[in-house]
């Protein structure tokens, strides 16, 4: 695990120092470059395979050939042994390697036969191209800009400011859509002309001809197929644990993360590691620590853990937002912070569970209300028509059922986050950050490819889109690398998602519970009381807090900052926060949302520009 970044042009090229200390702490245990007349290339280590002998850049034999990557690949021995036997010959242990060589001998078609999370570069000399890559499902972040004469790419953004050609500018049309998903939706990222690369996309740019140009080489399709329930529970099991072994693949120990749900439950009973990690708050009903020390003391595993306050999480949050390039108002980002802070001191690689929750069907809004199943009985022409006679009036108890009722789900679900809808967030706005752009415009292309699906596919189908990559798995990179730690998630693997694509919804959502199947592979593994809690997520108590003093008192003073008045209207941002304060409405997510974006313009926009060398 490591990060890499680099720029191509025909100036200079002693900014890549600079930039690559940016991200020292993606790999803080070495550091090398490879330049030339037209790229820099710059790399930090975390070493995890070939301690010794697996240093980036790494070129090929002709050295004409360079590679920077970032991730690991699970199958690269496999391949490694095919290129052998076609006349490769390898000077390190490490599967960077491997991926420099199939792409000579495989070209863009080395990506097909790749299991593992990646994002790479490899530069070819004679030719004057760069090659990169993104993994599957995104495990991996990449970004890339064009800035005058000068193309950049690298594994966070914050390593683009320190290159002289990066002009620093705010993506207007970022922020509406944020406070309605509660991150970036866009390819374009919150910085304007810097784009993220998609998952299972590659892309290739000519210096020749300045060409640029993205091509997909996985496309993520739900396919079920009714098979035999107890059949498919066995292979389900069967994968998963494959996958943990297969994800094993490492010179140095490898530890867990452990809540108090099934997915991490699953991986760490089969797995059974020397160390388990938890956290959780000091604060009634948000605290899980004493449901993962318990089944670690059934599994005999040493579970190591911390409680958070209230203080630490505040006094972090402007860590977290820089951390994570692009503002996260993920709740649970802060406490993974911590988490991999926590298991940093022990291992530099944890397995966790992400990913089960979108592959087997595990987020409560995939289980309708059973009122809301027996009122869609209904013929759908009543209930559109009760629908539009409801929406217009004030709210009263019930009209969301009623509206949600006579809704298809393209019109109202957008993923586990839904905060702000296309008025409030126009409604705060100043005219320059507000935009015509709804909620729908976005997700309409997704829901377009899945037409004819069951709703609860098309809610899979959409979160592995949006929330997966540009959420949750972001948040598991930035969290985890922060910590110089390296993250796995052997559940969220394109083999295991060739069986879950196949599962029908009734083996999904059945027995009034979610991801049943795997509740029942997971069955023979872990005690029941486990395997059929309901998914809590990562609770943080921050209702609570923001009806505090303290608290309350932050976040007043920050959307009263001067810089606050550029995107909000500070009157109406005050009033959601007055009214949740004196218990009027329940305002915490929307405030959340807006007071992480000002964290997050604070820190890149006014604190890196009086000190840039901060940090």
């Amino acid at each position: 695990m490591c990060g890499f970044c680099g720029y191509i042009n025909k100036k200079e090229k002693n900014h890549i120092k600079k930039m690559t200390d940016a991200i020292i702490h993606r790999g803080p245990d070495d550091e090398s470059y490879y330049t030339d007349e037209d790229i820099a290339m710059g790399f930090r280590r975390l070493s995890i395979i070939d301690l010794n002998g697996g240093r980036q850049p790494i070129s090929n034999e002709q050295d004409n050939m360079i590679i920077t990557f970032n991730g690991e690949i699970y199958n690269f021995k496999e391949i490694k042994e095919d290129l052998i036997k076609k006349g490769h010959t390898f000077k390190t242990l490490t599967d960077t390697e491997v991926i420099l060589h199939g792409y000579e001998e495989y070209g863009p078609g080395i990506l097909d036969k790749l299991r593992g999370m990646f994002a790479f570069v490899i530069w070819d000399k004679n030719n004057k191209k760069l090659f990169g890559a993104r993994d599957h499902f995104g495990q991996k972040p990449f970004y890339y800009a064009f800035m005058g004469n000068t193309f950049m790419y690298g594994s966070e953004i914050k390593s683009f400011l320190f290159h002289p050609d990066f002009k620093k500018e705010i993506n207007e049309k970022s922020l509406k859509s944020y406070l309605t998903f509660q991150t970036s939706v866009f390819e374009e990222t919150f910085f304007k002309n810097v784009f993220k690369l998609k998952p299972g996309h590659y892309f290739t740019y000519d210096m020749k001809t300045n060409k640029f140009e993205t091509n997909i080489y996985y496309e993520i399709k739900f396919e079920a197929e009714d098979e035999n329930f107890n059949k498919l529970v066995t292979e389900v099991d069967d994968i998963i644990t494959k996958s943990i072994d297969t994800h094993l693949i490492s010179d140095v120990e490898i530890g867990a993360y452990l809540s108090g749900g099934i997915d991490s439950s699953y991986v760490v009973s089969y797995l059974k590691p020397d160390k388990t990690f938890s956290v959780g708050f000091d604060f009634k009903d948000f605290n899980e620590v004493p449901l993962a020390q318990d089944l670690s003391n059934l599994l005999h595993i040493e579970n190591k853990n911390e409680i958070i306050n209230s203080d630490d999480f505040f006094n972090n949050i402007d860590k977290v937002q820089y951390y994570s390039d692009e503002p996260n108002a993920n709740l649970s980002a802060v406490p993974l912070y911590f988490l991999s802070a926590l298991a940093s001191k022990d291992v530099k690689v944890v397995l966790s569970g992400e990913g089960a929750d979108e592959l087997f069907g595990g987020y409560n809004e995939y289980k309708e209300d059973n009122l809301l199943i027996k009122y869609r009985h209904l013929p759908y022409f009543l209930r559109r028509f009760i629908k539009t006679i409801v929406s217009p009036l004030p709210k009263f108890h019930g009209k969301n059922f009623l509206t949600k009722g006579g809704s298809k789900v393209e019109e109202y679900y957008i993923g586990n986050a839904f905060v702000f809808d296309d008025k409030e967030a126009n409604d705060i706005l100043k005219n320059k950050y507000k935009t015509d752009i709804k909620f729908k415009d976005i997700t309409k292309p997704y829901y377009d490819k899945v037409k004819g699906q069951d709703e609860v596919t098309k809610k899979q189908y959409l979160d592995m889109h949006f929330w997966l990559p540009n959420d949750i798995l972001l948040k598991a990179d930035k969290m985890s690398m922060a910590n110089s730690l390296e993250l796995r998630v052997p559940i969220l693997d394109k083999e295991v998602f060739a069986l879950a694509s196949k599962i029908p919804t009734k083996y999904k959502i059945s027995h009034d519970t979610t991801k049943y199947i795997l509740r029942k592979a997971a069955s023979s593994r872990i005690p029941e009381a486990w395997y059929k809690r309901r998914k809590k997520g990562f609770p943080v108590p921050i209702y609570e807090w923001f009806k505090e003093d303290k608290y309350y008192n932050i976040v007043k003073k920050m959307f009263n900052e001067n810089f606050s008045s550029e995107f909000f209207d500070v009157k109406k941002i005050n009033k959601l926060l007055d009214d949740h304060y004196h218990g009027k409405k329940n305002n915490c997510r929307k405030i959340w949302n807006i007071f992480v974006f000002l964290t997050w313009y604070k820190k890149f926009f006014i604190e890196m520009e009086q000190n840039q060398n901060k940090f």
